[in-house]
């Protein structure tokens, strides 16, 4: 969770998504949860231009290099991919490739130092828990906070005991948006085990500090892994294909259901 080089969003060569998507920021230049929202929306609204612009990363050298050097294997075994990354937001990329069984994801109750939106563009959907700490019932857990130790950002510091209560569990479909701020506490996994990929429109930091839980015995303190530029190109690869296989399935249905709509009224 480094900070990293500005993409050129703002090159007069940037491509058509990114630039649209720069110039959408509020006047106050402050990517608060509804433009978030509305960014998610967007991937999905011009789904076309989204793809192209992966295309497009895919196809120099340099945008798979920076992009990569970005981008980690989180433990559990899924890649997060910064295609995008300037002083006000961040475009991500999370892909959990095809397994025999589905992953167990971000399995550790989190929050998060940003607010943000997501949308699932591969996959069956993501299995959201959300939870609150509570003074009774629930089931206990050891709090840790992430970016508490100056010397040492990425570590985890140990903040007491907690009980935590499931408020939510929320499923986000393919298509579907969903939003998070700070305050949230929450586990992700992708439904099944199929090729699953969510984009993440990520805002600046809120807080300096963000909370981790762990079932007593448990730790979540584990190293991300390197991810490669083919991993990058292999992972990217695989979503376009996917994403614009949706977005031909779903114009094939529309196209359908407005002939029969057509039929019905003659």
């Amino acid at each position: 969770m480094t900070d990293n080089p500005p993409s050129p969003a703002d090159s007069p060569d940037a491509h058509a998504f990114l630039s649209g998507v720069t110039e959408s920021r509020p006047g106050d230049g402050l990517a608060d949860l509804s433009w978030l929202r509305a960014m998610a929306h967007r991937v999905q609204d011009d789904r076309e231009t989204f793809l192209s612009w992966l295309e497009e990363i895919l196809r120099d050298e340099e945008s798979v290099r920076a992009a990569a050097k970005r981008s980690y294997w989180h433990p559990n075994g899924f890649a997060k991919m910064v295609l995008h990354s300037s002083a006000d937001f961040r475009i991500r990329l999370h892909v959990w490739p095809s397994s025999e069984k589905p992953s167990r994801g971000e399995s550790n109750p989190h929050s998060h130092r940003w607010e943000f939106a997501s949308t699932i563009i591969a996959g069956e959907g993501m299995h959201m828990v959300e939870y609150n700490e509570t003074g009774e019932g629930g089931k206990p857990h050891d709090r840790y906070r992430y970016g508490a130790d100056p010397a040492d950002p990425a570590a985890l510091l140990a903040d007491g005991e907690a009980r935590l209560k499931v408020v939510k569990s929320p499923h986000v479909r393919r298509g579907e948006v969903y939003s998070c701020d700070t305050g949230i506490v929450h586990t992700v996994r992708p439904i099944d085990a199929g090729l699953t990929a969510t984009v993440v429109i990520q805002g600046t930091h809120r807080t300096p500090t963000t909370v981790v839980y762990c079932e007593p015995g448990q730790t979540d303190d584990q190293p991300n892994g390197d991810l490669t530029e083919h991993d990058f190109r292999m992972l990217v690869g695989a979503v376009v294909r996917a994403f614009g296989n949706a977005s031909v399935e779903n114009a094939s249905f529309e196209n359908a259901s407005f002939e029969n709509g057509a039929s019905s009224c003659r």
